[in-house]
């Protein structure tokens, strides 16, 4: 259902809340230090656990890891065939007429990223919640436990949209097209390689610039800056309307922030390196930068 923002606040999902055509979903994923020896950089721990012990009222919960990532790769959460997206979709009852809104835990990149890639897909009907279920709980409203409910099967029938998704070939090509702007959503001290990363070489990939998705949400009430704030934040660093825009950041998580963000403002040449720094670190071939 288009006509609405892709941003919700808890009062809007309060009025809501009991519309047939919602489909709510806690979105939840945790990352867990690896042993040093393993060669992978985090163990992925579901957040079906977390969702039991509490979730927003009539809420059902989406697994990326297990149902909605692609299992031939050892890359975490990578963008799986359309063929599985349109099967696990439509089994959490999503269909061309639903009103989908997705929220997580304690910061907003697992829902963002569901939300990226619905809108790869041809899906215009998901909003992010803001302040998610932190900004719910604190305002006093209602939590409910237990399993998901599951909402009826449906038909979710995909219209991928060209360009979404790049692979490390095409982010190396336009390291040195001056129409394309990278962005990496990691912190500073990673963006500059000043500490030891998990996914292998610390660094970046040269040439990009810096906008740490953290610092396009509160960090108190976990909702999204304002949007004049995002704006100027990325103004600051050379991002215009007339460029081509590549997010990347340790796994393709978190630079959905960066994408939603200005998606909201009206940038639509968007596009993220699904592999990100858990790909690029590793491949010796490819060239990275401190500093």
């Amino acid at each position: 259902m288009a006509g609405h923002s892709e941003l919700i606040t808890t009062a809007e999902l309060a009025d809501i809340l009991t519309r047939p055509e919602l489909r709510l979903f806690d979105c939840t994923t945790y990352l867990e230090p690896a042993p040093a020896s393993s060669g992978v950089p985090y163990i992925v721990v579901s957040g079906r656990q977390t969702f039991e012990a509490g979730h927003i009222p009539g809420a059902n919960f989406l697994d990326l890891q297990a149902e909605f990532s692609d299992p031939r790769t050892e890359l975490r959460f990578m963008m799986p065939p359309t063929a599985q997206l349109e099967a696990a979709f439509g089994r959490h009852g999503i269909s061309a007429g639903s009103r989908v809104v997705l929220y997580s835990i304690g910061t907003a990149m697992w829902a963002t990223r569901f939300w990226w890639m619905l809108h790869s897909l041809g899906f215009d009907g998901a909003a992010v919640l803001d302040g998610g279920i932190d900004k719910w709980t604190a305002e006093g409203r209602d939590i409910e436990t237990g399993l998901a409910g599951g909402y009826p099967q449906a038909t979710f029938s995909a219209r991928p949209k060209d360009g979404m998704f790049v692979g490390k070939h095409d982010v190396l090509a336009a390291t040195t097209e001056r129409d394309t702007v990278i962005v990496n959503a990691l912190g500073p001290q990673f963006y500059k390689g000043l500490e030891p990363s998990r996914y292998g070489r610390p660094g970046r990939i040269p040439g990009s610039v810096s906008v740490p998705a953290a610092t396009l949400i509160d960090p108190k009430g976990k909702t999204f800056v304002p949007l004049a704030e995002a704006e100027a934040t990325f103004a600051a660093q050379g991002i215009s309307k007339d460029k081509r825009v590549i997010a990347y950041c340790g796994g393709g998580i978190s630079a959905t922030i960066d994408l939603f963000q200005l998606h909201r403002l009206g940038y639509d040449n968007l596009t993220l390196y699904d592999g990100s720094m858990g790909e690029w670190a590793k491949d010796p071939a490819l060239p990275i930068e401190t500093g």
